[in-house]
């Protein structure tokens, strides 16, 4: 796994990778996907064909927007190119859906083109959000034993104090995979966390410290008031941090995922987007959602239960699977 030196992988490793990603996405090419074949079998491109293919992206969650753009972009290629096999309609749909998530503008300082971001003085900041049961924890967990992989020192703030289980499952994954984690007793100040990991990142030469927060719901002001506060605090120890704001979605949600996408993008600036739990899911097609609605690029895909199983997202690769 390569999250920020994709380039200097070994065949071996990118096979796995890209079957990791199939079988992530098995439920949902099963359950939709594998209808295309019986669209597409079809003498001539008529509206049946059309309507066909809206129900089902709408089906697989990529939203009844994204599917109507889809279908009105897919139309006037077919117009403009004079395609008139349905055969090809189906090779044009793969590239349609593979230039929606590569159309996403980078942001964040860490993961642009193609993973080789900037560069930042160390620590890297990586700020990581998300409400309760997304799969926060231990996608940060999976995040930090990728990057400790790469060779990296990674330092985890486990500032989500609201809840003592929180804590506590935090310190076990950084035992586990052998990261350190710093940490305060349930109830303290999320702020004060950071503030000593930082220090700690700082006195230790860490190449990165990861921030995990409590699980915020778009209907508790305070609680995001509170996400602010960490933010500054951060960025009292350095103005350009943090380098990335993460925030982790349930892919198993579907287009509720997307609704809180657009009321975590309002509280705080989200540079990338984690789909978690995708390998429990037929409703990957949200991924579409998110990247033509919210404009915020999907970085990372849970494929498993596994420390290992966090894959740097690929649209072609996703795409591809989708199609098998």
């Amino acid at each position: 796994m390569r999250f920020f030196r994709r380039s200097s992988v070994t065949e071996e490793e990118a096979e796995q990778e890209v079957k990791k990603t199939e079988e992530a996405l098995e439920r949902t090419r099963k359950s939709w996907f594998s209808r295309l074949s019986d669209i597409f079998d079809r003498s001539r491109i008529d509206e049946s064909l059309w309507e066909e293919l809206e129900e089902l992206l709408i089906a697989a969650d990529a939203g009844v927007t994204t599917a109507g753009r889809v279908l009105e972009d897919m139309r006037e290629r077919v117009d403009e190119e004079g395609i008139k096999d349905p055969a090809e309609v189906r090779v044009a749909l793969k590239k349609e859906l593979v230039s929606i998530l590569q159309a996403v503008p980078p942001k964040g300082a860490l993961w642009r083109n193609g993973g080789g971001g900037q560069e930042v003085t160390k620590p890297a900041v990586i700020l990581v959000v998300g409400v309760n049961g997304t799969g926060k924890t231990t996608s940060i967990a999976k995040l930090a034993h990728g990057l400790r992989a790469e060779g990296s020192q990674v330092i985890v703030a486990a500032a989500d104090t609201f809840r003592a289980a929180a804590i506590e499952q935090m310190k076990e994954w950084g035992e586990r995979i052998g990261v350190q984690v710093i940490a305060h007793k349930q109830g303290a100040d999320p702020g004060a966390v950071v503030f000593d990991a930082l220090s700690a990142a700082e006195s230790r030469g860490a190449d990165f410290v990861i921030i995990d927060t409590a699980g915020r719901l778009h209907t508790k002001s305070n609680l995001m008031e509170e996400l602010r506060k960490i933010l500054r605090v951060i960025q009292r120890k350095d103005p350009t941090a943090p380098h990335e704001v993460l925030l982790v979605l349930d892919a198993t949600t579907g287009q509720n995922a997307l609704t809180q996408a657009k009321a975590f993008a309002e509280a705080v600036d989200v540079t990338a987007i984690c789909l978690a739990k995708l390998d429990g899911t037929a409703k990957g097609g949200m991924v579409f959602a998110i990247s033509s609605e919210l404009a915020v690029p999907v970085r990372f895909i849970g494929t498993g239960e596994g420390p290992e199983d966090l894959s740097a997202f690929s649209a072609e690769e996703f795409v591809e699977a989708l199609f098998r």
